[in-house]
């Protein structure tokens, strides 16, 4: 699988341990985040990451900032995108399977490493479950 990466300068350290655990795992993984720890612009590398899932350059996205906030708006103004902002194990499993998210955000303040490994684990691992939640998905995007 081909993921998308991006992260501010908050997310930078786990971003490293991200991309190594998904290349570990065989995903090619593109990498549109920061790679220092100096302040910059969170849309900067959110909104080429969510452009990467939109246009189909990459099949899903993890991206991180601070509190995830500013992260997944950045990402959720791009129409083929529905990113989650998940601090637990449970929502990272419901929104693939109810809300066929197809980008993670992870607050990177706010959960341990270790925790967000995990949760990259059950986003890839989860699928979506259709049926009564397809129609739902379906209108998420703004027909505007």
């Amino acid at each position: 699988m081909i993921i998308a990466v991006g992260n501010d300068h908050a997310g930078t350290e786990y971003k490293f341990e991200i991309v190594k655990l998904l290349e570990e795992l065989g995903h090619k993984v593109i990498n549109f985040g920061t790679n220092t720890n100096d302040s910059m612009d969170y849309p900067d590398t959110i909104h080429p990451t969510a452009e990467a899932v939109e246009t189909g350059q990459a099949e899903i996205g993890i991206i991180l900032c601070g509190s995830g906030n500013g992260a997944q708006m950045t990402a959720n103004k791009h129409q083929g995108v529905r990113a989650a902002l998940c601090w637990n194990n449970e929502l990272v499993e419901l929104t693939r399977q109810h809300n066929n998210a197809n980008v993670l955000t992870i607050p990177a303040r706010f959960v341990s490493l270790q925790q967000a490994l995990g949760f990259v684990k059950i986003f890839l691992s989860t699928e979506f479950e259709g049926g009564r939640h397809a129609n739902r998905v379906n209108k998420i995007a703004c027909e505007c």
